[in-house]
């Protein structure tokens, strides 16, 4: 991506520069032990307290959370998230990415072609905002897929054939089917053998620890959050992102940092992951650094006050009907 027209010495000075870039393990570790203490707090909440509301607001954290751990493993695709690289791999993969099924070494092949092609037409991620702006019925149509769990089952129908290797990986759209090379069902098996392993290692976990408490029930919240709401959490948050605007090269142009409060935070903006400009601009920033970044941006007149959400999902469905 060619930033001729914008370098961070245009607003920040070298020693601030040097000290976004610097990493913390402590912070690294307070996300990862926050974001499975809330996990911890919503499974409490529903077992001491099982009812319809109860269930309907654990969804909405459970899928917050799955989301937020996604988050975590892009941070540590970064290697943004502890300062060393195995600390980067290993946590990043058995308590981040592995719960949610997802894959830290393949994730950041794909996410590097992102950066490197944001807002061109090789950016793997590009079929997330091409459909963008709609129509309001469309958005429509989009969230109760999601929410009625058929987005969730399609996604979950992927990642099998990922997994095993009939085609090819992506976190977004446009996979490809791999070519056979003669490969047989044993082949197919061995490969899902070793993509999934760690993903139904940790669900076993995490089934296992429910169980030992006398309610093994409650994983099927977390299975329901999976299908459902974290479905929901991962449109809202890909349209902010890159949704609606230029399509080109300039870093200020081709991204978008959002505005997130409380509720956004908690469902579709987890780890400052809103703050994508900032990102894009300096992918190396761990997420404890990015409100710093943005704060001094906007005082010293490089970007102007973000837009929250739903403002954003006006400009995404500004299409007439």
């Amino acid at each position: 991506m060619t930033t001729a027209r914008f370098k961070l010495t245009d607003v920040f000075t070298p020693e601030e520069v040097r000290g976004f870039a610097a990493k913390s393990d402590l912070a690294g570790w307070w996300a990862v032990a926050s974001t499975w203490g809330i996990v911890a707090l919503a499974f409490a909440a529903l077992a001491w307290w099982p009812n319809p509301a109860t269930f309907l607001l654990a969804l909405i954290v459970l899928g917050g959370r799955q989301l937020a751990l996604s988050i975590l493993m892009h941070e540590a695709a970064h290697y943004s998230l502890f300062k060393t690289r195995r600390l980067n791999d290993i946590v990043g993969r058995w308590l981040c990415a592995a719960p949610v099924w997802s894959d830290v070494e393949r994730y950041r092949k794909h996410h590097v072609q992102h950066h490197s092609h944001t807002g061109d037409a090789l950016d793997p991620d590009l079929s997330l905002v091409l459909p963008f702006p709609t129509t309001r019925a469309s958005l429509r149509r989009k969230f109760t897929r999601d929410l009625t769990g058929q987005t969730g089952i399609k996604r979950v129908y992927g990642l099998i054939l990922m997994d095993i290797g009939v085609i090819t990986y992506t976190v977004s759209g446009g996979a490809k089917y791999r070519p056979r090379d003669g490969r047989r069902w044993t082949d197919y098996a061995r490969e899902g053998a070793r993509n999934m392993y760690g993903m139904v290692l940790t669900n076993l976990a995490l089934f296992g620890v429910l169980a030992a408490t006398g309610h093994a029930w409650l994983y099927l919240a977390w299975i329901a959050a999976y299908l459902t709401t974290y479905s929901l959490f991962i449109r809202v948050r890909s349209i902010a992102e890159h949704a609606c605007t230029e399509m080109s090269d300039h870093p200020l142009r081709n991204t978008r940092t959002t505005r997130a409060g409380v509720l956004a935070r908690l469902t579709v903006a987890p780890i400052n992951v809103n703050y994508h400009l900032e990102h894009h601009l300096m992918p190396s920033v761990a997420y404890h650094k990015l409100p710093k970044m943005h704060r001094l941006m906007v005082e010293r007149g490089a970007i102007t006050r973000a837009p929250g959400y739903l403002d954003v999902l006006r400009t995404a469905t500004a299409k007439a009907a």
